[in-house]
């Protein structure tokens, strides 16, 4: 049984994801637990799910592992940059394409709300619990038998299959979310996750770029309560388009260097 589970570990994981999310949802629908408990709580079943599984396969080295992406900081200043300044970025291009196609000036959109500290440390708490599951394991083992780049969309299939039950309650996510469209920008999400930390092996770098993730749904009005539906998925194609340009991109610049390299090697 060990060996079984052992071999199949990342899509036995992957599985259970949504399926346990469906009855932790339930179990709110149902009164069971606070809204508080629920916010933080689906979060914290994914890692514990995740450790029992490590603990089972590959005891405490495994659990010990898990983490090791979050010590990675040594890494060029420019994917602390890209990762901070991303998400934004797309939420910028979105609102200004929204104000042409409204045909009112080009800032006429752009607004930037604030909440409270609470939020901010809550939505930090759960970047955190969503990289170290989602990426830090999930993108980091199917790496190992695929390309980073298919790893990434495969997690997001099962990350917006994780999503559907919070995104039919509509509770401690933003309401009335396009469930079409919650897959492309989940594609986009963790094609970038996948796309800094193929290039960084930092959890750090994916802990920024999913905060500001976070932060940026919040700030732009650009979810579907404050934007509309349509704006939401606009931000969700520009920004999977614009991962999409960046692994296009450096594709193109690796297959190049390795071009470049073959010619010096046949000299």
């Amino acid at each position: 049984m060990r060996d079984f589970v052992k071999k199949y570990e990342v899509w036995i994981f992957l599985v259970l994801c949504p399926v346990v999310n469906v009855f932790f949802v339930l179990t709110r629908v149902e009164g069971y637990i606070s809204e508080s408990t629920y916010n933080t709580g689906r979060f914290c079943i994914l890692l514990f799910m995740l450790i029992c599984i490590l603990k089972y396969t590959r005891g405490n080295k495994g659990i010990k592992n898990l983490f090791k992406p979050m010590l990675t900081w040594k890494v060029h200043p420019k994917w602390y940059i890209l990762s901070l300044v991303f998400p934004a970025t797309i939420a910028l291009m979105t609102l200004v394409l929204k104000s042409f196609y409204n045909d009112v000036d080009y800032d006429t959109f752009i607004t930037v709300k604030t909440t409270t500290l609470r939020a901010y440390i809550a939505y930090m708490v759960w970047a955190f619990l969503g990289e170290v599951v989602w990426v830090s394991y999930c993108i980091r083992e199917l790496s190992k038998i695929t390309k980073p780049f298919y790893a990434g969309q495969i997690v997001a299939v099962f990350w917006t299959l994780w999503f559907i039950p919070v995104i039919l309650l509509g509770e401690g996510i933003m309401p009335e979310i396009p469930i079409i469209s919650a897959f492309i920008f989940m594609f986009g999400v963790a094609g970038m996750c996948s796309f800094i930390y193929s290039r960084t092996k930092s959890g750090i770098c994916v802990l920024i770029l999913q905060s500001m993730v976070n932060l940026t749904l919040v700030s732009f009005p650009i979810s579907p309560t404050n934007g509309g539906a349509p704006t939401y998925t606009t931000f969700g194609i520009i920004y999977f388009l614009v991962m999409l340009g960046l692994w296009s991109f450096d594709y193109l610049i690796n297959k190049k260097k390795i071009k470049n390299a073959s010619r010096v090697a046949s000299l």
